[in-house]
């Protein structure tokens, strides 16, 4: 059986494309349960890139739980301090979808949101 890229090395290869400083922050910890977990930075970080402005925090997921992964920010505590302290926080979500209209080529492709500080007060009120 042929597994493709994980959302993450999908993101680095994309990161590293566009000439951009970048690594994996995720760690695996074996001894997390009977088969181990990948543990993020502070929580909520997969990946960390150094953009020309800042740098970046970047949560990489499958298309279908960009949801989950945002919620998963807001609830975090460590996230609004990586705000204040100058960094962006990005929800990378990798899905397939058609290069053209009505063509049959289809490409993974992100959909890449933003997480602003006010986004954590509109989850508390």
């Amino acid at each position: 059986m042929r597994r493709g890229l994980s959302p993450t090395q999908r993101t680095i290869r994309a990161l590293r494309n566009q000439g951009t400083i970048c690594d994996i922050a995720e760690k695996f910890n074996a001894f997390v349960g009977p088969h181990g977990v990948r543990q993020d930075l502070f929580g909520f970080i997969d990946a960390v890139a150094l953009a020309p402005d800042c740098i970046k925090a970047i949560q990489c997921c499958a298309g279908s739980g960009h949801a989950e992964h945002k919620r998963k920010i807001l609830a975090n505590e460590n996230a609004p301090e990586w705000l204040k302290s100058g960094g962006k926080i990005e929800i990378w979500s990798w899905s397939k979808r058609k290069a053209r209209r009505g063509g049959k080529l289809e490409l993974w492709m992100p959909r890449i949101e933003e997480i602003t500080h006010e986004m954590f007060f509109e989850e508390e009120g």
